[in-house]
């Protein structure tokens, strides 16, 4: 008998559904698997009058959800199974739209990172709570992707430019910035949030008691640089943002800084991205996931993804060395 526990277990307390991901070893990456579980909870309580609201959390304090199951994409890339590619993707960002088109409430509770597919079952949603823990990030152009799950449609929309900055570069952000830049909507001290979770699960309205628990979030560090993404961020191509960074010097350390990042990332993803966030602005999310869909098939095929990938989690040498090769045509 397979005694295996399900890295995504579901039940109802008292009108709430709860979604809890459980893959430790892998800090809950998506696998097909945890997105067909998540999708099957979700429709299930759709139209069900008892289920008034719904709860998506982690077993781990570690880690809400640090990504898709990349390493499973690079691997099917790698051996041309196009079937696999197309599977997993489309399931990942049909999740997405369910979870965007939801029609009760639907709360993330976000304690550690979540990264990349994390908040593709988060941000969608219509409350996001972070703690000082929270880590989020797209963090994609560092291994030869972009930033897919519906990120180029909510990225643009955050204020100042500064979803150019968060999806180009992949740098992390803590909560007090998520709440901030509009990725989340709720701060809550990790200290309370066992509270919040049981007030929520006894059967509280998600608003007023969200609401409740809520404090008010620090200054972030990305507050400093807010004026400073906008001068450079809001540039009308991948060259004039890096002469903007170049002639930077009001905010000379973090111009630096961020000019390495984009250095040190796939120049495939960088114009995949810039050229996504551009053409996303102007469109709606389904729109965006159907764009995002047909070039995923893509990328997953492009040396660069395997490279990158291979460096951060294969090898993690932090290495990769990129490819002058054009994006392969499907």
């Amino acid at each position: 008998m397979d005694t295996t526990a399900p890295p995504v277990t579901a039940r109802v307390s008292a009108g709430t559904g709860v979604i809890e991901l459980d893959r430790p070893s892998a800090l809950n990456a998506l696998d097909l698997t945890m997105i067909e579980l998540i999708t099957e909870a979700l429709e299930s309580w759709r139209g069900d009058p008892a289920v008034r609201s719904v709860v998506i959390r982690s077993a781990s304090p570690k880690a809400f959800c640090a990504g898709g199951d990349i390493r499973a994409m690079r691997d099917a890339g790698l051996r041309g199974d196009d079937a696999a590619v197309l599977g997993y993707f489309s399931a990942e960002y049909a999740l997405n739209a369910l979870i965007a088109g939801y029609p009760k409430p639907y709360t993330a509770l976000i304690d550690g990172y979540a990264m990349g597919g994390g908040l593709g079952v988060s941000v969608h949603g219509s409350a996001r709570v972070v703690t000082e823990r929270a880590v989020l990030a797209m963090p994609e152009t560092a291994i030869g992707f972009f930033p897919d799950i519906g990120a180029s449609h909510f990225l643009p929309r955050l204020p100042g430019a500064v979803g150019w900055y968060l999806g180009l570069t992949g740098v992390r952000i803590g909560g007090a910035a998520a709440v901030e830049c509009g990725l989340a909507t709720h701060y809550v001290p990790a200290a309370d949030l066992p509270a919040l979770e049981a007030a929520l699960l006894a059967g509280g309205a998600p608003a007023p008691t969200l609401d409740r628990f809520a404090a008010a979030a620090p200054r972030s560090g990305l507050a400093g640089h807010r004026a400073a993404v906008e001068r450079c961020f809001t540039a009308a191509d991948l060259g004039a943002l890096r002469d903007r960074l170049a002639a930077e010097d009001t905010d000379r350390a973090w111009a630096d800084e961020t000019l390495a990042a984009l250095a040190a990332a796939s120049p495939m993803s960088l114009a995949l991205t810039f050229d996504l966030l551009r053409d996303g602005a102007g469109s709606g999310l389904e729109e965006c996931l159907a764009r995002e869909l047909a070039l995923a098939r893509r990328v997953a095929h492009a040396p660069d993804f395997h490279e990158g990938v291979r460096a951060a989690l294969i090898d993690k040498d932090r290495a990769p060395v990129w490819s002058p090769y054009p994006l392969p045509a499907m």
